[in-house]
């Protein structure tokens, strides 16, 4: 079982979480044992939080030593060559413990604030996100491992043999390569993906890490994440390579019954709890709500591994 918590710093109309009050959070979060905790962020929507959630991330990498770190960044306020940099710049920091919350839900406020007043049509939203990430995930395996070699005596910066030159050329994206970054230290940072429709699970299935899927039934939980795993084998991965994760608003008290239902009926890996961005809710859901899960087997394992890929039982990067 592997266990998240998604904190929504987005919104408005919440409290103003300065960082002391985000990190002691985080940090008991860690010490309970969750996998990983996910920083939302948008660039579209009014919001109260002082944060850019890469660069909470950064320090957030500073404080913690143990939980992954997720936050996610929009594909239409970055260029892939730019965010690809970034995370992996950011793993080196972790000690290879950052993922990418990659949604495919297209926010049209965004848009308008870089340079694309009209935004996009569905249709072209999804083909340009399919290959934004592509070339994000193309980027971070850039570099073998050892490929640089820092070598002043023999003057040799890299082993060309190890370095790959992406030389994209698409339909939105044109990117040469490799990153000016060295390769993560878990080979590749871990790829969460949301905000999926139908449509988008052959795609999630060949590339994802890890799947987020709204909160519904048992049963239709269990058919989304069967069908998620059915198209992971058809595409040459093991079916439970991607790891899927039930999104659960969570109240002042935890539904014990239901969550051991959902997780016994719905063939998902476990959890991602939703938090707001509320000192009293933070506060109820690390001094109440988690010793409760924890009772009950509802918690997941705690971390074991050196990196967020190891102990999410993840294989090496690249949709292996």
């Amino acid at each position: 079982m592997h266990f998240a918590v998604s904190l929504n710093i987005a919104a408005t109309g919440q409290d103003i979480l300065d960082f002391g009050q985000i990190s002691a959070f985080v940090g008991k979060a860690e010490a309970a044992g969750v996998d990983m905790v996910i920083i939302s962020d948008s660039a579209g929507e009014p919001s109260t939080s002082p944060f850019e959630a890469t660069t909470l991330l950064a320090a957030l990498a500073a404080v913690t030593d143990r939980i992954g770190l997720v936050a996610g960044a929009s594909m239409l306020a970055h260029q892939p060559y730019n965010l690809a940099r970034r995370f992996a710049s950011l793993d080196i920091i972790s000690h290879g413990r950052i993922g990418w919350n990659a949604t495919l839900r297209q926010n049209p406020r965004e848009a308008a604030n870089f340079s694309r007043p009209e935004g996009f049509s569905d249709d072209d939203f999804r083909r340009r996100a399919k290959e934004y990430i592509g070339v994000v995930q193309g980027l971070w395996q850039g570099w073998d491992a050892d490929a640089l070699l820092f070598d002043k005596a023999g003057g040799r910066f890299h082993d060309p043999d190890r370095m790959h030159v992406l030389d994209h050329k698409g339909e939105f994206f044109s990117v040469r390569g490799p990153l000016n970054v060295a390769r993560s230290p878990q080979d590749t940072p871990v790829l969460v993906m949301s905000g999926l429709n139908e449509i988008d699970r052959d795609f999630a299935s060949r590339v994802a890490d890890v799947i987020l899927i709204a909160e519904q039934s048992a049963d239709a939980a269990n058919a989304v994440t069967a069908d998620l795993r059915r198209r992971a084998l058809a595409a040459g991965r093991k079916s439970e390579a991607p790891k899927v994760l039930l999104t659960v608003a969570i109240g002042s008290e935890p539904p014990i019954d239901r969550l051991r239902g959902l997780l016994g009926s719905s063939g998902c890996d476990n959890f991602n709890f939703v938090l707001p961005a509320d000192v009293l809710a933070l506060q109820s859901f690390t001094d109440r709500i988690l010793p409760e899960l924890q009772r009950h087997g509802l918690s997941g394992r705690g971390q074991q591994g050196a990196t967020m890929r190891a102990r999410l039982g993840l294989g090496t990067g690249g949709a292996k």
